[in-house]
């Protein structure tokens, strides 16, 4: 087939079931605008900011479970949405990113808005390489799909020489990406069997691998034959139901004493799905080397990189699952998951009294209100602590959340999450500070009608790092104060619905309203600068670390 290498770029998303394209226009890439133009069957959702764009993909493929794709100019729309490109590494995200680049004529002479964007972006990237030759834009992108889907999942950049993109060239299409899927040996089964055999107290941290391999259902028989309790490592709190009986908790930050507990007193680990992040294993204090760890992840390089297993298993988890449900243990496992489950029942129930903070009854309204199948992301911050501890998440594909810690990834990921899932509700909770950080995108939520729920607790401030501020400098505050914002306001005049609300009956009457209503909605909740954090406040922070 003949045609541009623009063209070529479009007709491998054609091969590979893209449906959604992300971006911010740039001049270095007009001919893929282009060709986009003449494709019916790509949707080209276009940002205000090139870090929204990269966070809109990033949120899609996590909910979709396909590579997401995003589109920007050389190196100055290249740096802003790095931010979706180091999210999408740390998350195990798949994502294309395709670059515009500078004319290869005035390569090396510091041209205008000239990078090496290979250079760039190879740290916090799965693959990064360079189109030279229009004749191999087929190669080359297809390999990106199936690099980008493989093993763990993960972005890729391309970046395309503007003179590149409008030449014309024979154009040979391989096959569409058939996503490997390798198993465990029948030795290596046989050993885990072995090792669970011996098991006083085996536990489960499952991981974003779980939903990645579509094995949530096999996890869930596969706890269930066993008995085997579950933990959810940070942010894949829909790795697994928490209304299971074999739920037990989730590991993130300032995860309670109780769920700690059960992770000190178990003997055996089986590590499904999960790289063991800082963050999940405590700054890596939980797993100590008188625990036995199974770990099965689908990359060999994740395997060891934390923590030395004792049986280290590459493997797609639905296979691993399936095979591991034939093992013949006969574990007497009763009294412990009993145990951690009512200790998990305990700390997470949602009876709310007068004397709860009004965060922890948004949480409670919403968990009354919103359907099960309700998909929920989360900007970086504390107010996240209240979602992460109390909603119970009950079905898969419900929660997307940035690992990586990214302020200002609620909201457009809520919006990719929202196209990927258009018959979900879907929820996204912001501080403040991360709202503002991509607060433009409401604009493109409103010309692309897509209606997402965003919730911003607004407390005028930086309230995490005012948190650490306090701990280790008490009553020195710089730089964390924010000035008043009406987010109400803000999101009426872009043409969405706008709710402030300052007590519960209040966000209660607003979110029926928001779930009913066919625009974006945003709930400013008005909340206490004092109640910092599920656990403490600025003055209980301040008196421990003043003495």
């Amino acid at each position: 087939m003949k045609m541009t290498a623009a063209q070529a770029i479009i007709e491998c998303m054609k091969k590979e079931g893209a449906r959604k394209t992300f971006c911010v226009p740039g001049e270095s890439y007009l001919p893929v605008l282009d060709a986009l133009h003449d494709e019916p069957t790509i949707d080209v959702i276009s940002a205000r900011h090139e870090g929204g764009a990269a966070f809109m993909a990033e949120g899609y493929a996590k909910a979709a479970l396909k590579a997401g794709i995003v589109l920007a100019t050389r190196a100055v729309g290249a740096a802003n949405l790095s931010i979706g490109v180091h999210t999408a590494y740390q998350d195990s995200t798949p994502m294309i990113v395709f670059l515009g680049q500078v004319h290869r004529k005035v390569r090396g002479r510091e041209g205008f808005q000239e990078v090496d964007l290979v250079r760039y972006f190879e740290p916090i990237a799965k693959w990064t390489t360079e189109v030279s030759d229009p004749e191999r834009i087929p190669e080359i992108v297809q390999r990106a799909f199936r690099i980008a889907q493989s093993g763990r999942p993960g972005p890729v950049v391309i970046s395309l020489p503007e003179d590149v993109l409008p030449q014309e060239a024979e154009m040979e299409f391989g096959p569409v990406t058939v996503i490997p899927k390798p198993a465990p040996s029948q030795t290596e089964i046989a050993r885990v069997e072995e090792l669970l055999k011996t098991a006083k107290k085996p536990l489960i941290i499952a991981g974003g691998g779980v939903k990645s391999a579509r094995a949530e259902e096999d996890l869930i028989r596969f706890a269930e034959k066993y008995n085997i309790p579950v933990v959810a490592a940070f942010r894949r709190h829909d790795a697994f139901p928490h209304d299971h009986p074999s739920y037990v908790g989730h590991l993130g930050l300032g995860t309670n004493k109780e769920i700690l507990k059960t992770v000190e007193e178990a003997d055996v680990i089986l590590a499904l799905g999960t790289r063991l992040s800082e963050v999940t294993t405590q700054d890596y204090s939980i797993i100590t080397p008188a625990k036995r760890l199974i770990h099965v992840a689908i990359d060999y390089d994740t395997i060891g990189k934390v923590y030395p297993p004792e049986i280290g298993i590459v493997a797609d988890l639905k296979e691993a699952l399936q095979l591991f449900i034939h093992m013949e243990v006969d574990g007497d496992w009763g009294s412990w998951i009993n145990e951690r489950r009512k200790a998990y029942v305990n700390i997470s129930r949602l009876n709310v009294s007068d004397n709860d903070v009004i965060n922890k009854h948004i949480v409670a309204i919403m968990a009354k209100h919103l359907p099960k199948n309700a998909l929920l992301t989360t900007d970086a911050g504390n107010f996240a602590g209240w979602l992460h501890g109390f909603y119970p998440f009950r079905e898969k594909h419900t929660y997307v959340g940035p690992t990586s810690g990214a302020m200002g990834y609620g909201m457009p990921a809520a919006l990719g999450a929202k196209l990927a899932f258009p018959e979900k509700i879907v929820v996204s909770l912001s501080g403040d500070g991360g709202f503002m950080m991509t607060s433009q995108e409401l604009e493109t939520a409103v010309r692309n009608n897509i209606p997402v729920i965003c919730l911003v607790f607004n407390n005028n401030m930086y309230g995490t790092i005012r948190m650490h501020q306090e701990m280790h400098y008490p009553e020195k505050v710089e730089a964390t104060d924010l000035g008043d914002v009406s987010f109400k306001d803000l999101a009426i005049s872009v043409g969405a619905d706008g709710y402030a609300v300052n007590t519960i009956a209040s966000f209660e009457i607003a979110l029926e309203k928001a779930m009913t209503s066919e625009k974006p909605s945003v709930i400013e909740i008005i909340t206490d600068k004092e109640q910092i954090s599920v656990s403490s406040t600025i003055t209980e922070i301040r008196s421990r670390n003043l003495k």
